[in-house]
Order: structure tokens, then C-alpha cells, then sequence
């Protein structure tokens, strides 16, 4: 049966496949996104070759040892115009993009090499690469290992030998015993120092409320300084075996040749991991690529935010979501039951609705400006003037912090949350209240116990979409709470365990902090890729659990429904 062009047309045929085309090429273009930002970012961990060759330009030939992190095509034309001597056999010529790390020797990290230049490339298997907590990454040659100044052992040569694996061997075993050491000093530092301070710290506040309200007995201030007393002899005791593993941690140095052939002495508490790329095998690498992506995940940043891990910024990012969540839902789901279950319904509520509509649409940043100035400097300082005078002049609650970001961030995702009530609320049939009034419930009985659990579903699927928006935002949270380094987590085990005043990091300022204000933009590129990798997965997570629940909600009451 032939069927005409405009009979096909008025069945809507091609309307349903050209949504269905626009939704494929969504999905293709979301997905190919996220791969490339997978590909680009995870590929970092990987353990990379280590190229070594001769690099001559300009009559000038020098030793280049580094990795090759990418490769590039440029017109040969364009290259000779800038200057540099090359023959105009081919129309393009490759350069590649090398770190070659040593900055403390070398004075920086990348450098671009013509391949028309480097020649004689190799792959040495002594070469060895070395993570540290400063000055990035070190490329060069183990030459010997020392204790206390003391050689303990020395390979000059170019080939691998069981002296020289000997030598390996006692390097590692010395690099793990520092790690130790250093694990043991921050555990100290971070631990039971920063306890002590913290509780000392309570104390002096303590003692300077006692002084504002002219408390003339003397016992609560010889308390004080008893106890004060107490804690500095345990800090004595700490300083003590901090000094002592300073000591320790100290002893052990090695020394390498760099491309070079200078010798340099490094210590070894300054190294956080060597290895040697060229002699693994993918087995190794697979390990090493676990390792360095478990540590992205679980550690602290370090070397301005280009190397180390996330984890404050995840922990942040999670926490404030959490407390966003829990403000903003009661806010929306009450302002929603008004609207729809108790106002009368005339031109004043039509006009609420309208506002809430319109403030979904307010930019964020406008949003960070009210939090700024109404929840920090208004409510924060009054907070601070009725609750923590002994403090002032230094602001607790007076400055931004997690709790004012939270709430920022509530206020600009409650439309969301009142709309998705709302349109619940509205689903509901008419019956199913007449039903509960009839068999002797009151109105707010049948709302906590028939209405507001049959709307469940529809105030999740708002905070689904409260926690999709907030947990992206960077621009109300530079005003509010985020900061670059944050040297303790919001949450620990000083009292009050919560410290909602602290400021806290995020990844998406993590991202905008890496990317555009990083002082090596080469080595912080892959840590863009890989922290917007892992925000997006942290919102689909956060966003799954939150489906997980609405979903079961919406199966425990279908029943009602039907």
C-alpha cells in the first residue's frame, strides 16, 4: 500500500525520527565527550618510557632523557620563518612535547624537541624516575646510595648487572622504610599535635569568655591552666619524637646522574616513589597504574595542586552535597505543601509561581553574592557577636565556610525542589485524600500520611535534579566557603566533630584552580582531565543514590496509586 509524502508527514513519522536522530547524536556526543576526557586524564598514571638521545641544533649537541607526552605535526615553512635551520625536504615536520623534569636542575619541566634534531633514541632500562614531594618529577641514572653521608653502596656504569639490581634492591628497601617514617610524622603532626592544638586553642577561648564575663573565681582559670599545663607536656613529648624521626628520616640519601652527566645528591625523605619504566613489564605497569590511580583518589595534593591526589576536594564536594541536600529539601517540599495544599489558589499564589519559576533561572554567581553578603557577613557575624565574642576579632562563623556554602547552594536549587514537589503533589488523585478525610483523618493527618508519602517519588526526582545542578557549581562557592588548600578535612575526630565554619575544597574549583591558575600548565593539563572525569562520576553516583530511593519509594506506594 503506497502512501503519499504528506499522508506520511501528517502521521508524524518523521517527527518521531528526527527526535530519535537528535537523541542518538546527544548520546554520541555525551559519550564521546566523556571518553575523551577518560582517555586523556587516565592515561596520565601510566608508567611511560623513558627516552634518552642525542639532541644536536645550532652546532650545539646535547643528551635529552625524558617522556615523550605528545607528538605534534607543524609546517616546515612556518618553522624555517621562525628561524630554526631545517631542510625543506618535506612539508611537515614532528616535534614532540618532552618532560624532562629535573626542574631544580634544568629550570623547567617541559621543552619541545624537532624529531630532525633527536637523534640516536633510546630506551635504557637503568634510567629511573623518581616522584617527589617537591620540584616534580627526577629522570636519571642511580649512581649510589648513602647512609648518614656514608656510601652503602655504588654502580657507575651504563648496564644492568646484579651489582646493579643489589643496589635497587637497597634503594627500595630504604625508600619504604622513609615512607614509614613519613606516614608516622604526619599521623603526629596532623593527629595528635593538631588535637592538641585544637583542644589548646579551646582553652584560650575558654579563658577569654571567663575574662568577658568578669568571672572573678579563681577555679575555673586554675583549671585552665592545670590542664594547660598537661597538653604542653604532651606536645614536649611529641616535639621529642618528631625530632627524633626527623632524624631519622633524614639519614638516607642517593645519587644519580642526570642527562647532563652532573651528579646530584637528592634525600631520600624528599622522594615519594622511584621507579624504573623501561625494565617493566605490562604486569608491573598495570600494578604501578592502580597505585598511582588509588593514590589520585585517597591522598592529599601536593606541588601547588599538580601532583598527588584529590581526596579533600572529593570529601568536600560530598559533604557540602549532603548538607545541601538535607537543607534543601524541607525548605522546598513545605514551600511546595503551601502552595498547592493550603494557599488559595488566586492571583497572589500564581505570582509566587511565577518567582520561583523566574529564580531557577537567576545566574549562580548572583547567588554567591547573596550568601556573601546575607549568610556571611550578616548572619555570621551576628552569630559571632551573640555566641563566640571571646574569638573576635577573628570571625567563626563570620567568614565564608561549609555551612554558608551549603546553604547557598539550597537557596539557589529550592525551585527546583518546590517545582518537582509541586507537580507530585498535583498527580495525586482527589479521591485518594477524600478517601482519608472521609474515614476521620484531619487534613495535616492525611498530608503526613497519605499525601507526602505518595508524593515521595516526585520530591526525590527534585532533589535528583538539586543535587545535579549543585554539585557542579564553582562561581557562588569562590565567595562562600572553597579555597585552593584546604590543610584539614571538615569532618574529624575533634569536638565537635562537624566543623561546619571551616572552609573546605571542591572539585570543581579544584578544576578551574589547576587548569587556569597553575604555574605549570604542561604538568597540570592531565589532572584537568582526570578531575572532571571523577566530578562527573561523583555526581552520577550521588545522582544513582538518589534514584535508588526514589525508586524504591515509588514502588512501596504504587499500590496507593492505582
Amino acid at each position: 500500500m503506497n502512501i503519499s509524502v504528506k499522508e506520511w508527514f501528517k502521521s508524524g513519522s518523521p517527527w518521531v525520527w528526527m527526535n530519535a536522530g537528535a537523541v542518538a547524536v546527544s548520546m554520541i556526543m555525551v559519550v564521546g565527550l566523556l571518553g575523551l576526557i577518560a582517555v586523556r586524564g587516565l592515561s596520565h598514571f601510566w608508567p611511560a618510557d623513558i627516552v634518552q638521545g642525542n639532541y644536536t641544533q645550532g652546532g650545539e649537541q646535547r643528551v635529552m632523557i625524558g617522556e615523550m607526552v605528545e607528538s605534534a605535526e607543524v609546517l616546515t615553512k612556518q618553522l624555517i620563518e621562525a628561524g630554526i635551520d631545517l631542510p625543506e625536504t618535506s612539508e611537515y615536520s614532528t616535534r614532540h612535547l618532552m618532560k624532562i623534569g629535573n626542574r631544580d636542575v634544568n629550570g623547567t619541566d617541559f621543552t619541545w624537541a624537532l624529531e630532525y634534531y633527536f637523534k640516536d633514541q633510546t630506551r635504557p632500562e637503568m634510567l629511573f624516575a623518581a616522584e617527589r614531594h617537591e620540584w616534580g618529577n627526577f629522570y636519571g641514572y642511580l649512581r649510589s646510595v648513602k647512609e648518614a653521608g656514608q656510601e652503602v653502596g655504588r654502580y657507575d656504569d651504563y648496564d644492568k648487572s646484579d651489582a646493579y639490581l643489589a643496589l635497587w634492591a637497597e634503594l627500595d628497601k630504604r625508600i619504604e622504610r622513609v615512607l614509614d617514617i613519613h606516614d608516622d610524622i604526619l599521623d603526629i603532626e596532623k593527629g595528635e599535635i593538631g588535637a592538641i592544638n585544637y583542644e589548646l586553642e579551646r582553652l584560650r577561648l575558654k579563658e577569654r569568655g571567663l575574662q568577658l564575663d568578669n568571672v572573678t573565681d579563681q577555679r575555673p582559670y586554675d583549671e585552665i591552666n592545670q590542664r594547660r599545663k598537661e597538653l604542653d607536656q604532651q606536645y614536649e613529648g611529641l616535639q621529642q619524637r618528631l625530632l627524633d624521626l626527623y632524624t631519622q628520616i633524614n639519614r638516607d640519601s642517593l645519587t644519580a646522574e642526570v642527562s647532563t652527566g652532573e651528579v646530584v645528591e637528592i634525600q631520600l625523605s624528599k622522594i615519594v616513589r622511584v621507579f624504573r619504566p623501561n625494565d617493566m613489564g605490562v604486569g608491573q605497569k598495570i600494578l604501578h597504574y592502580f597505585a598511582k590511580l588509588w593514590e589520585f583518589v585517597s591522598d592529599d595534593p601536593r606541588e601547588a595542586n599538580t601532583e598527588g591526589g584529590i581526596f579533600p576536594a572529593i570529601f568536600g564536594t560530598v559533604m557540602m552535597v549532603i548538607l545541601m541536600s538535607i537543607l534543601v529539601t524541607p525548605f522546598g517540599v513545605v514551600a511546595a505543601v503551601y502552595l498547592r495544599e493550603y494557599a488559595k489558589q488566586g492571583f497572589i499564589t500564581r505570582l509566587i509561581r511565577i518567582a520561583v519559576n523566574n529564580l531557577a533561572g537567576v545566574p549562580s554567581i548572583v547567588y554567591g553574592v547573596f550568601g556573601l553578603g546575607f549568610f556571611v557577613y550578616f548572619l555570621g557575624g551576628n552569630i559571632d557577636d551573640l555566641f563566640f565574642p571571646e574569638a573576635k576579632p577573628s570571625p567563626t562563623f563570620g567568614t565564608p565556610g561549609l555551612m554558608w556554602a551549603s546553604l547557598t547552594l539550597a537557596l539557589l536549587t529550592v525551585p527546583v525542589v518546590i517545582v518537582a514537589t509541586e507537580e507530585g503533589l498535583s498527580r495525586i488523585p482527589r479521591a485518594v485524600r477524600e478517601g482519608s478525610l472521609a474515614l476521620g483523618a484531619t487534613k495535616f493527618e492525611t498530608l503526613i500520611k497519605v499525601v507526602l508519602p505518595m508524593a515521595s517519588p516526585a520530591m526525590m526526582t527534585g532533589v535528583i535534579l538539586a543535587i545535579a545542578r549543585a554539585a557542579g557549581e564553582v562561581a557562588p562557592l569562590m565567595l562562600v566557603g572553597v579555597v585552593k588548600l584546604a590543610p584539614s578535612l571538615p569532618l574529624d575526630g575533634n569536638y565537635p566533630f562537624i566543623h561546619l565554619d571551616q572552609k573546605f575544597m571542591h572539585l570543581g574549583f579544584h578544576i578551574y584552580d589547576v587548569g587556569f591558575q597553575s604555574p605549570n600548565v604542561e604538568a597540570a593539563r592531565p589532572l584537568v582531565y582526570a578531575t572532571a572525569l571523577l566530578l562527573v562520576a561523583v555526581i552520577a553516583l550521588l545522582n544513582l543514590s538518589a534514584i535508588a530511593i526514589r525508586n524504591h519509594l515509588r514502588e512501596k506506594y504504587k499500590a496507593l496509586e492505582m
